[in-house]
């Protein structure tokens, strides 16, 4: 049960993340051909996070 619950708040935080990363680079006018690695950046950073807190959470329990 618990899997399944992180797994579903991992999806929702990786697209509010990406949708709010899509208003930043819109606002700031970054260029078209950067757009992709700021989106993988911190798309990357965001599952290393989200790896960590479950791994955590695991060797809390």
């Amino acid at each position: 049960m618990f899997i399944l619950f992180f797994i579903v708040f991992a999806v929702a935080y990786l697209f509010i993340m990406n949708s709010m990363t899509n208003k930043f680079v819109t606002q700031r006018e970054v260029p078209d051909e950067k757009q992709p690695k700021v989106f993988n950046t911190i798309n990357i950073l965001v599952t290393i996070l989200l790896i960590s807190s479950y791994v955590e959470l695991l060797l809390a329990a």
